[in-house]
């Protein structure tokens, strides 16, 4: 059944699910979009996982900024409602030109952790099992290490933002932050460096997509990935003040491989502390 609607809406309802020191910048996106159409914009943070918002699960929503495992969960739950429009390409020679970001294992800079072998059990927080970079490309270096037993304690922080603090307070000895969200932080309190470490980065894997829902018409859906192929010079302001240097066509098969990593750990029965039952 189609369900595309044929006129274009009153006012565009966007939400995000990503991490809330870029809330402001969604914002900025959602402020264009409204204007490029004539629409009045609404957005919020959500505070529930993607996959028990009733907003999403009843395809109220027009557009959502998610990361890509709930985005893949959410095509088995409510199948074809969503679609990936476009991702940001990062600024940064790591991202070489892609639409891309990393998982970048953290440690407080005074340890003496060196290595991943080095967080044999020690204590992990993680943001929530929904996280592909805090908590699904962790279990899959698990598995591909072939560990049995690792963490020796796990703490769910419910952000990264909360994860990194943990670990600069001595409270986590180690966690799994989203590359683009860690570097965010360290722009908006920059005296954070001194106290964390780098010591393994996972990836890369595609960078969280802006997606739309289908019930839109898709003259609709080809305007709003028009506008922000081609932001004007304030969207693109905000994008500078992001450290994001463009955004890019993607297409939701692109996401495949995020599920094929989660299936594959959940197959092996792999937990987030590297047991497996």
């Amino acid at each position: 059944m189609d369900r595309k609607s044929t006129s274009q809406p009153d006012k565009l309802s966007l939400v995000s699910y990503l991490a809330p020191n870029m809330f402001w910048f969604y914002e900025a996106v959602g402020a264009y979009l409204g204007g490029v159409l004539g629409v009045e914009s609404q957005i919020v943070q959500s505070e529930y996982d993607p996959l028990a918002d009733p907003v999403m699960l009843q395809d109220k929503l027009d557009i959502a900024f998610i990361c890509g495992l709930p985005f893949v969960q959410l095509d088995s739950i409510v199948p074809g409602q969503l679609k990936a429009l476009v991702a940001p390409v990062m600024g940064g020679s790591r991202y070489q030109n892609q639409a891309v970001y990393f998982s970048d294992i953290i440690v407080n800079a005074e340890s003496n952790l060196k290595s991943f072998e080095d967080l044999a059990g020690k204590i992990l927080c993680y943001n929530e099992p929904g996280s592909n970079s805090g908590y699904n490309l962790l279990r899959y270096r698990l598995l591909q290490g072939g560990y049995s037993s690792f963490f020796g304690k796990v703490i769910q922080s419910g952000s990264h933002q909360r994860s990194i603090r943990l670990v600069v307070d001595g409270l986590a000895d180690c966690s799994s932050i989203d590359s683009t969200v860690l570097e965010q932080e360290l722009r908006d309190s920059p005296e954070l460096s001194d106290h964390l470490r780098i010591i393994e980065s996972i990836g890369p894997c595609p960078m969280p997509p802006v997606v739309v829902s289908q019930r839109l018409s898709t003259a609709l859906i080809n305007a709003l990935e028009s506008a922000l192929l081609q932001p004007d010079t304030e969207l693109q302001s905000a994008m500078n003040r992001a450290q994001i240097q463009s955004y890019v066509a993607v297409q939701s098969e692109d996401y495949a491989p995020i599920g094929r990593i989660y299936d594959a750990a959940v197959r092996a029965g792999y937990q987030i502390i590297g047991s497996r039952e």
